[in-house]
């Protein structure tokens, strides 16, 4: 490790110390099948939707034995943490709190476990993905399943009705000011399925997307040694340079290269290129 820091020059040591990390979490086998949201749109009949927090957590699959992320990394908490958990799957967020995201992260990643830092995260489930009926019903069995459980670190995340466009903006405008990260629409028909559709649904005062790190670039004035920005790619081809959003930590330790990281931004250029892009997070799992 050493020799190759010194191969990198005095300039991008700490760079290039974050680029030899490995990842987070060791591959998995498979990916996790869980549902995922598409962005909320004009057109949407509200009356046929759910609505709850969206929780800035990390995403938390049981699948009846092992606790996994999106991405089907196997996930290590404390025993206590998934005692006597049934053995029927749950989809949840691992969260810690409104704008806590990293202390949830940290958590997860330390082997071996932090007993005091499970002591602050909750697993917020809201569905239950093999129960064969719509949204809807499976609300209900949901309530029977934690209430059963009835350990005050596992909730069953509140669901509610809007009556328009105006309630629900305004349901949007109160998360946010009280630190949320913003709404989940769930749709009450639809049967739980793997993958991104209009069942679920996502409400956010921004835009956020992910994209792929290609390279470190270095900073300059007081950001001289470490990270300036990073060079990144979408899925669809497109790079460009993200570089806000960053702590100064991130700065001497930056996201490896070939890891996804989440960014937000408003919009998008002529070019396809994401406007007032800001990072936010790697994205766990990868």
């Amino acid at each position: 490790m050493r020799q190759s820091v010194r191969s990198c020059g005095a300039l991008v040591a700490l760079l290039c110390i974050a680029s030899l990390a490995g990842p987070p979490f060791a591959a998995a086998d498979t990916v996790s099948p869980v549902m995922l949201a598409n962005v909320y749109h004009a057109g949407v009949v509200l009356d046929d939707y759910w609505v709850s927090e969206k929780y800035d957590g990390v995403r938390g699959y049981w699948d009846g034995e092992t606790l996994q992320t999106r991405t089907g990394a196997t996930l290590h908490p404390p025993a206590w943490f998934t005692a006597h958990w049934p053995k029927v799957p749950m989809d949840g967020e691992l969260w810690a709190g409104r704008g806590a995201f990293d202390v949830a992260s940290v958590a997860i990643r330390q082997q071996p476990a932090d007993e005091a830092a499970w002591r602050r995260i909750r697993y917020m489930v809201f569905d239950l993905p093999s129960h064969p009926g719509p949204f809807t019903e499976r609300l209900g069995a949901l309530k029977k399943v934690v209430d059963g459980l009835n350990v005050p670190w596992v909730q069953r995340v509140p669901q509610y009705k809007v009556a328009n466009q105006a309630a629900l903006e305004a349901q949007l405008d109160r998360v946010v000011r009280q630190g949320g990260e913003g709404l989940m629409l769930h749709r009450g028909a639809s049967l739980y399925r793997e993958g991104r559709s209009d069942d679920l649904l996502k409400l956010k005062p921004y835009d956020d997307a992910e994209a792929r790190v290609v390279a470190h670039l270095p900073g300059k004035g007081k950001y001289t040694g470490m990270l300036g920005a990073l060079l990144v790619e979408t899925a669809q081809g497109v790079r460009f340079r993200l570089g806000t959003g960053f702590k100064d930590e991130q700065r001497r330790h930056p996201p490896p290269i070939g890891s996804l990281v989440t960014y937000r931004y408003r919009g998008t250029t002529s070019s396809g290129k994401p406007r007032f892009a800001s990072f936010m997070r790697v994205r766990e799992g990868t």
